[in-house]
C-alpha cells in the first residue's frame, strides 16, 4: 500500500482493487468520513495480501470489533462530560477508599457528569454505586478467571466487555474529560502511568488528573515522593511533569479540579507548528501580557497572541464560536501547558 504524492490517498497498489473498494463504498454510501473508511478497507486488503499470521489477524479483527461496539455504546452520550475512575478491584465496601470513590461519583453525578470505570468490583463498583446506573458507564475486561460486571451496571446498555486491555484502556481514556485514580495494584498503576505518559508526550490532550487517597492516606504521597526523590534527580522526568497531577485526600478538591478545568478552556488544536487554545472568554490585554510573562518560555519565540480561527479551523468549521490564543509551543513542557490552561480558567475578567 502506498499514498499518492498529490492527494495522500492510500491505495492497495492495484488499480482494480482500488476500484472495487470505491464501488463497495458507493454501495454502502457512508454519509460521512468516506476517506477514513476507505483507509480501513485498504488496510484490510493489505492484511489479506501480506500472508499475515492467523493469530495476528484474529487480534486485529477482535480489536476492531470491540472498538466498534464501544464507539456505538458511547455515541449517544458524546456530549455528556465524563470522568474515569481507576482503582483496585480488591477494595472492600468497608474500606475508606471505597467510601471516597462512592462520594466522588455521587458529587459528579449531581453535577451532570457520568462516571466511567472498568465495571468490576471494588473501587469500580463504588463509582457506580455513587453515581447510579443512569450516570454510569462500564468497560469490562474478560479475564481467564472471569471478572463479571458488578451488579450496579450488569445488563445495562452502557456496559461493554473487552478481550484486550489495550482496547479497554483506549475507551477508558478516550471518552473522558477528567480522571481520578484511587489506591490500587498493578492495573491501577499501569492505567495511571499510561495516562500520565499520554498527556506528557502530547498524545492525549491536557486533562485534569487527580490522585485521590483515603483521608490521611499515604498511597499517592508515597508515589509522588518516589518521583521526586528517585525519578526526578536522575533526569528521567522534568520537574514540571509533576504539575500534571493533583494529589489530595479531599473529595471536594478532586471534584473542583475536574469541574474547573473547563471553566473557560474548551479545547486545543495543532495547526502546522502553531498550538491554538480555544476558550469561552479571551484574556484582556493586561491578562495576555501577564500570560506572556509567566508562560512565554514554553513558546519557541516567546510569544502568546490572541487570534481568530486559523484557515484550517475555518475549513473544518472547528469551534468557530470560541475565542483563541496561539503560540509556537515547544512541545516539552506538559506541566507548564497545564498551568497555562489553569491560568486561563482563573482570568480575573471571568468574574467581571
Amino acid at each position: 500500500m502506498a499514498p499518492t504524492s498529490r492527494t495522500h490517498r492510500v491505495t492497495t497498489g492495484d488499480a482494480t482493487l482500488d476500484d472495487d473498494i470505491d464501488a463497495l463504498l458507493d454501495r454502502i454510501a457512508p454519509p460521512h468520513n468516506r476517506d477514513v473508511l476507505r483507509d480501513i478497507l485498504v488496510t484490510s486488503v493489505g492484511l489479506a495480501g501480506d500472508d499475515t499470521d492467523r493469530l495476528d489477524l484474529k487480534i486485529t479483527a477482535a480489536a476492531l470489533r470491540e472498538m466498534r461496539v464501544a464507539f456505538r455504546a458511547f455515541a449517544p452520550y458524546r456530549d455528556v462530560p465524563k470522568a474515569t475512575i481507576f482503582g483496585s478491584a480488591r477494595t472492600l465496601p468497608d474500606d475508606p477508599a471505597y467510601t471516597q470513590a462512592r462520594h466522588l461519583a455521587r458529587l459528579l453525578a449531581e453535577r451532570g457528569w457520568m462516571v466511567v470505570t472498568g465495571a468490576g468490583p471494588g473501587i469500580m463498583a463504588a463509582g457506580f454505586e455513587g453515581a447510579g446506573r443512569e450516570h454510569s458507564f462500564g468497560v469490562n475486561i474478560r479475564l481467564p478467571f472471569e471478572q463479571a460486571p458488578n451488579p450496579f451496571i450488569a445488563g445495562d446498555e452502557k456496559l461493554v466487555s473487552m478481550k484486550y486491555f489495550f482496547t479497554r484502556k483506549l475507551m477508558l481514556m478516550k471518552e473522558s474529560a477528567g480522571f481520578v485514580s484511587l489506591p490500587g495494584g498493578f492495573g491501577t498503576l499501569d492505567e495511571t502511568m499510561e495516562l500520565l505518559t499520554l498527556v506528557q508526550t502530547g498524545k492525549a490532550s491536557p486533562a485534569p488528573i487527580v490522585l485521590l487517597d483515603e483521608p490521611g492516606g499515604d498511597y499517592w504521597p508515597a508515589f509522588v515522593r518516589f518521583l521526586h526523590e528517585t525519578v526526578l534527580p536522575r533526569g528521567l522526568i522534568d520537574a514540571d511533569d509533576l504539575d500534571l497531577v493533583t494529589v489530595t485526600d479531599d473529595v471536594d478538591v478532586a471534584v473542583d479540579d475536574l469541574l474547573t478545568f473547563q471553566r473557560n478552556f474548551r479545547s486545543l488544536r495543532w495547526v502546522n507548528q502553531v498550538l491554538v487554545l480555544r476558550m469561552r472568554h479571551a484574556p484582556t490585554d493586561d491578562e495576555l501580557a501577564d500570560l506572556v510573562t509567566r508562560f512565554g518560555d514554553i513558546a519557541t519565540d516567546g510569544r502568546i497572541v490572541r487570534t481568530e480561527a486559523l484557515p484550517a479551523e475555518v475549513r473544518s468549521k472547528d469551534s468557530l464560536d470560541l475565542a483563541r490564543i496561539a503560540l509556537r509551543y515547544n512541545g516539552f513542557a506538559a506541566g507548564r501547558l497545564r498551568r497555562l490552561i489553569d491560568a486561563l480558567n482563573r482570568l480575573p475578567s471571568l468574574d467581571s
